[in-house]
């Protein structure tokens, strides 16, 4: 029993190393996803759930701060609604859904060329309370969750992009 408990760790690497898995984050030969990420200057988006959305991307993609030479542009635009549920007998609203939808392009600064576009959409779900700043603060609390949500997407779908391309200047 003892035997397999030292191998068996060794097993499952040698087991993953030969499936083809590769870490999304790591670096490797083919490519430095992380290091990629950092070479991407994020624009402004509008709104204040913008600016909360763009400081989530600003802490997963440039943890060291703004590239000083941006090899990629990410622009982002933002679409929210709210849609009522759980209505009551008296028509009061307990429950909303916070809709988010972040439409999303990468864009090569030197040749203008779109290198990827998607959508990342999040539904937040907050109750609504009698007491109106409850209210308030519930909802500014489900923006803010999507907002953090959708920026992990867009870092997941990007690193996914850059392994794909190989990374570097081999996917240029």
């Amino acid at each position: 029993m003892s035997l397999f408990r030292t191998f068996a760790p060794i097993f499952v690497v040698l087991l993953l190393g030969a499936c083809g898995f590769r870490s999304l984050y790591g670096t490797d030969a083919t490519g430095d996803a992380p290091g990629e990420l950092a070479t991407i200057k994020v624009n402004p988006i509008a709104d204040r759930l913008g600016q909360q959305l763009r400081n989530n991307l600003l802490d997963l993609l440039n943890p060291r701060g703004r590239p000083a030479n941006p090899r990629y542009f990410l622009t982002v635009r933002l679409d929210q609604s709210t849609q009522r549920l759980a209505i009551e007998k008296d028509a009061f609203a307990t429950r909303a859904n916070l809709r988010l939808l972040a439409k999303f392009s990468l864009q090569d600064p030197d040749s203008r060329e779109i290198v990827l576009s998607g959508k990342s959409l999040v539904v937040s779900s907050y109750n609504i309370l009698a007491s109106e700043f409850a209210t308030l603060m519930a909802e500014k609390d489900a923006k803010a969750r999507a907002a953090r949500e959708i920026a992990h997407d867009i870092r997941t779908r990007l690193a996914a992009f850059f392994v794909r391309q190989g990374g570097g200047e081999e996917g240029r």
